[in-house]
């Protein structure tokens, strides 16, 4: 169970992270959030999809057809050229008290330890380089994810997220069904009248929009690597 509490140097100065990426860093998740942001580079490796959250709609990279499994992940780590920042940050939350942002940090990750990884603070207290980049890689999470509330707006404003049942049979007969997810249907969007699409390109969610459709490509690949998994299992 997650135990996240407020980072400070001095409850934590001895803090390390492991960094690696595997099944035993808790890196076998079926998708992670996204936002348009991070679109161009989610895009190029995985399917993009959108599923539902507390009464609205969440994008999400997807890794895997079942949870629990990220075809992404083998022996050697994570094997693609782009890791999702929702993925990257862990062990770490962004907090908000007010309008300051606070760092949060998962005491129960079990990359958490004291003495092997990534030092979070300098012998002294200061803050590490690593450390820097967390904060970053928080600072763009929040962003985005308050940039993808104008986003889905959009969407829903247009009647742009329909379901999706996705098919799948695997070389070796085995039949995967992926459910429960939405994505952008290209027909209604390519037919809405040119004052709704100047809008939605204006504020930058049409190249988005495509790019969510362009990743669609992925499934290939994704079906490949289920395949090559089973066959590397018989």
């Amino acid at each position: 169970m997650a135990k996240p509490v407020l980072l400070n140097n001095v409850d934590h100065k001895d803090l390390h992270v492991q960094t690696g990426r595997g099944a035993h860093f808790g890196d076998n998740v079926m998708s992670a959030l996204t936002f348009p942001s991070e679109f161009r580079d989610v895009q190029a490796c995985y399917p993009i999809v959108f599923r539902q959250a507390g009464g609205g709609f969440e994008a999400h990279a997807l890794f895997g057809f079942q949870e629990g499994e990220n075809l992404f992940l083998d022996l050697h780590g994570w094997e693609a050229p782009y890791v999702p920042l929702a993925i990257e940050r862990q062990p770490f939350l962004i907090g908000v008290s007010g309008d300051e942002l606070t760092v949060h940090v998962d005491l129960e990750n079990p990359r958490i330890n004291n003495a092997c990884g990534e030092r979070v603070f300098l012998p002294h207290g200061g803050t590490s380089d690593y450390l820097e980049r967390v904060n970053s890689t928080l600072l763009a999470i929040h962003q985005g994810l308050q940039q993808a509330r104008g986003f889905l707006a959009g969407l829903l404003e247009h009647q742009l997220l329909e379901p999706f049942v996705f098919d799948v049979e695997l070389d070796d007969g085995s039949q995967n069904r992926l459910a429960g997810f939405y994505t952008i249907n290209e027909e209604r969007l390519a037919a809405l009248p040119g004052s709704a699409l100047e809008r939605l390109n204006r504020a930058g969610y049409l190249l988005s929009a495509y790019m969510v459709i362009a990743s669609m490509s992925n499934f290939r690949a994704l079906i490949d690597r289920k395949n090559r998994l089973h066959a590397g299992q018989c």
